[in-house]
C-alpha cells in the first residue's frame, strides 16, 4: 500500500515539475516576442501645446486660466502652436492678450487667433466696466478737420434751436469723453490724416442717452482736448444775443398810471309801446 502511495506521489511530482517546465517555456518565447516588438516599434515623440480649457469668444481676454497643456505628437504641433508657457506668458510683459478668432474647448491656441500682449483686438477690448460704444457722425468741420485719433479726448457741443427768443443756442453737453474708432479703425498708430465720416466714444448709458438726444435735435461739434491737458470745462451755453453782445430785451410792464381800458358794452334798443330801452348783449365783435 505504501509503494502505490509513493509511486503516485512520484508520479504527481513529475507531472507538476513538467507543467511548470511547460509554462517557463512559454513565458519565456512571449517575453522574446514582446521584446522583439518593442524592439521593431517606433515610440511616438511628444511636445506639450497650449489648449483651450474652455469656448472662448471674440474679444475675450486670456487668463492663464484659459490654457492647459497636452502632450501632442512632435510631427503634427499645428504651425504657431504654443509649446512654451514663457512664450504665451511672458514674465516680463504685463499687458493681456486678447482673443482674435473664437475657439472651442481643447482647440490649440496659435499666433493667428490671439493678439500679441498688448495688442488691442478692436473697439471691444477698449471698453471698460459699465462703458457703451457710441458712434458721433462728423464732418471736416464738426469733426476737427480729420485730425482725431482713437485714444483722444473731446468735448462735445450742441447748436439748435430752444423754445424761446433766443434762436439758435450752443452748449457744452459732454466733457473729455474718449474716442474708441475713427470710422471701422481702432488703431492709435495711423498718422495719416482724413476726414472722418462718424466717429465712436466710450460713454456710460445715461450719456448715451443724453448724445442721442442731442445727435437727433441738433448739431453736435466735437472740439480736441490737449494729450496732458486735465482740466474740465464750466458750463457753456452762448445764444445769438449773447454771442452778438445785444442787450436783453425787457418784459414788458403796464404802467401805474396808464388808464385801464374801459370794458366794452354791448346793448340793443328796443321798443315797448310808447317807450324805448336798451338791453345789454354779449359782444360779438
Amino acid at each position: 500500500m505504501r509503494s502505490v502511495f509513493g509511486l503516485v506521489l512520484i508520479a504527481g511530482l513529475a507531472l507538476a515539475g513538467f507543467a511548470v517546465y511547460m509554462v517557463q517555456g512559454r513565458m519565456a518565447v512571449y517575453q522574446s516576442a514582446l521584446a522583439e516588438e518593442r524592439a521593431g516599434r517606433n515610440e511616438v515623440a511628444t511636445v506639450p501645446v497650449f489648449v483651450a480649457t474652455r469656448t472662448l469668444a471674440y474679444g475675450e481676454r486670456l487668463t492663464a486660466e484659459d490654457v492647459r497643456a497636452v502632450d501632442w505628437p512632435m510631427n503634427a504641433v499645428p504651425e504657431g502652436a504654443f509649446v512654451d508657457a514663457n512664450v504665451l506668458f511672458p514674465e516680463d510683459q504685463r499687458d493681456p492678450r486678447y482673443v482674435r478668432r473664437a475657439m472651442e474647448k481643447d482647440e490649440p491656441l496659435m499666433a493667428i487667433k490671439i493678439t500679441e500682449p498688448g495688442e488691442e483686438v478692436g473697439v471691444i477690448s477698449r471698453l471698460e466696466r459699465g462703458m457703451r460704444a457710441f458712434a458721433i457722425s462728423v464732418d471736416v468741420a464738426s469733426g476737427v478737420s480729420g485730425f482725431l485719433r482713437p485714444g483722444d479726448h473731446v468735448d462735445v457741443y450742441w447748436t439748435g434751436d430752444v423754445d424761446d427768443s433766443r434762436g439758435e443756442v450752443t452748449k457744452l453737453i459732454q466733457t473729455r469723453i474718449k474716442l474708441i474708432a475713427v470710422d471701422q479703425s481702432a488703431s492709435k498708430d495711423e498718422t495719416e490724416t482724413r476726414i472722418a465720416r462718424t466717429v465712436t466714444v466710450a460713454v456710460n448709458p445715461q450719456q448715451v442717452a443724453a448724445l442721442a438726444q442731442a445727435q437727433s435735435t441738433g448739431q453736435l461739434t466735437l472740439s480736441l482736448v490737449g494729450f496732458d491737458d486735465e482740466t474740465i470745462a464750466e458750463a457753456i451755453e452762448i445764444d445769438q444775443r449773447m454771442l452778438l453782445g445785444l442787450p436783453e430785451e425787457a418784459p414788458q410792464q403796464v404802467r401805474q398810471d396808464q388808464p385801464m381800458p374801459e370794458e366794452r358794452v354791448c346793448t340793443i334798443r328796443t321798443r315797448r309801446g310808447a317807450e324805448v330801452a336798451n338791453i345789454v348783449i354779449p359782444c360779438t365783435n
